[in-house]
C-alpha cells in the first residue's frame, strides 16, 4: 500500500480482466484500442477513488461520461503527472523505479505514446505487464516493438475511497 494506493489490488485486477472484459465498462478496442481504459480500470481497483472534474478529472460512468484521460494515452498521463485533487497520482520514473502497480506507456522513435500497460511484476530486471487491445497477461516488456518507454510510479491517491 503506498498512500492510500493498494498495488496488489490493482494487480488483482490486472490478472482478472486482462484477457476478457469487465462488462460494467465498455470494450474500446474497436474505438481506437482499449488498452488506457483497461489501465484506468486497474488504477481505479488500486485507489477506489475517481476524480469527478469534468474535462481534466479522471473517471468513467459511461462509455458516454468519461473523461479523456479514462481512455487516452496523453491524457492520462497528464492527469497522473499533474494530479492535485481527488484520485490516483504519479510521478514519471525510470525502469528501475517501476514496480507492481505501476503504469508504463510505449512509443514509437519519433512518434507519440500509443500504448498503455500495467506493470504486474519485477524479475531479474524484466518488467512484466498486462494490457488490452492486444490482450497480455505477465507479457514481457522486451516483448513489446515500441522501443520508447515512459514509466508512471503511482505515488498514492487522494480523497476518500
Amino acid at each position: 500500500m503506498r498512500n492510500g494506493y493498494d498495488d496488489a489490488a490493482a494487480v488483482a485486477y490486472a490478472r482478472r480482466w486482462a484477457m476478457a472484459r469487465n462488462p460494467i465498462y465498455l470494450d474500446f478496442h474497436g474505438l481506437g484500442g482499449d488498452c488506457t481504459n483497461f489501465v484506468s480500470q486497474c488504477l481505479y481497483a488500486g485507489s477506489g477513488v475517481m476524480n469527478p472534474t469534468p474535462v481534466y478529472g479522471w473517471y468513467y460512468r459511461t462509455g458516454n461520461d468519461r473523461t479523456p484521460s479514462w481512455t487516452g494515452v496523453e491524457y492520462l498521463y497528464r492527469f497522473l503527472t499533474a494530479n492535485k485533487g481527488a484520485g490516483p497520482y504519479a510521478s514519471e520514473t525510470d525502469a528501475a523505479g517501476a514496480q507492481p502497480g505501476d503504469v508504463v506507456q510505449l512509443a514509437l522513435r519519433g512518434a507519440g505514446f500509443s500504448h498503455t500497460a500495467l506493470i504486474v511484476a519485477v524479475r531479474d530486471g524484466e518488467h512484466y505487464v498486462a494490457a488490452h487491445t492486444l490482450d497480455s497477461w505477465m507479457r514481457p516488456l522486451s516483448d513489446y516493438r515500441q522501443p520508447v518507454r515512459r514509466f508512471l510510479h503511482i505515488l498514492g491517491v487522494r480523497g476518500d475511497r
